[in-house]
């Protein structure tokens, strides 16, 4: 690094405003307007310095659909940052700032189980993207019969549902207790008795090793803020060369779902599907277009399967 550059750096290190902005990209991706509601600034401001910062790339920033995620850049990563939040870390204002993220987090965790808890008991009815029974038909043409499943994130249950008619066993899980509620009704309903009914994260599940034959993910991974860590945690609970199904979106641009339907994701491309799909410990991959919704943005749904490996994966 030359003296300009170093200069520079250090200029953009010298103001408290810009280290707390450091502090918290340190934590995980945010957008202006988490920065705006935890350091509870005007958002100008907040811009403002996030672009000083970008400049000597001590922050990035990720586009997803209209918003800009940023996080900690390659300056960062190193001294003299790292050595400057660690000895300001029980610092007032980074306790503080600290606080507003942990408030932020669980902010947005309720809000998401606030949503599947009131859509529970009219998920059914609702017209939802990549809904498409030809897509769930095929899908259910590869699964082997008489084995135990464990289907992650349930959503309106109408999958869990069909696949307990053919499964030994099946574990549904999902966030909301009220969706989980829901659908106990339907399966007594049917006269199904071999589902269990687990509330949990499908990025950090409540259950141990390898208890599973074949894991599910049917529109649920764009709702998973890491979906590699969903992919791994749904590796870890499947038996050695135990076979995942993944159903989702293929990537879109209909940015209206992250408000109206909790969307993490603007679904994936076959590449990235792919790629987190290996990093999460699949072997024999395969992904395919199966079905196109029929009515405009006409989503397509995208089904994915590979079988786990014996090894430990990786996340990031």
């Amino acid at each position: 690094m030359n003296i300009s550059n170093a200069t520079r750096l250090l200029k953009a290190l010298g103001d408290e405003t810009r280290l707390r902005l450091l502090h918290l990209c340190s934590l995980g991706e945010l957008s202006v307007s988490d920065l705006v509601e935890i350091l509870n600034m005007g958002q100008s401001r907040v811009s403002t310095q996030l672009t000083l910062l970008k400049e000597v790339e001590l922050v990035i920033d990720r586009k997803v659909g209209r918003r800009s995620l940023y996080s900690l850049g390659s300056a960062g990563q190193g001294a003299p940052l790292t050595g400057i939040l660690a000895e300001q870390k029980d610092s007032i204002e980074f306790a503080d700032d600290l606080a507003g993220y942990q408030a932020l987090t669980q902010r947005k965790e309720q809000e998401s189980r606030s949503y599947f808890d009131r859509v529970a008991a009219t998920f059914g009815e609702q017209e939802l993207p990549g809904r498409t029974w030809e897509g769930l038909a095929r899908a259910l043409l590869q699964l082997a019969p008489k084995a135990r499943y464990v289907d992650l994130g349930i959503g309106d249950g109408l999958l869990t549902l069909m696949l307990a008619e053919i499964a030994e066993h099946i574990t549904a899980v999902d966030i909301s207790p009220e969706m989980l509620h829901q659908m106990k009704l339907r399966a007594g309903k049917k006269g199904l008795d071999n589902i269990d009914y687990v509330e949990g994260e499908i990025e950090d599940l409540p259950m141990e090793d390898g208890q599973f034959d074949v894991a599910v993910l049917s529109q649920a991974l764009h709702h998973a803020d890491d979906p590699i860590k969903a992919l791994t945690e749904a590796r870890r609970v499947l038996k050695p060369g135990g076979r995942l199904m993944v159903i989702d979106l293929l990537a879109h641009n209909e940015d209206w779902v992250r408000e109206r339907l909790q969307h993490r994701h603007l679904g994936f491309t076959e590449p990235d599907l792919k790629r987190m799909l290996k990093k999460a410990g699949f072997e024999n991959t395969q992904i395919t277009r199966v079905a196109r919704d029929p009515s405009p943005p006409h989503f397509m749904t995208l089904l994915a399967t590979g079988f786990s490996n014996a090894l430990t994966p990786t996340a990031k």
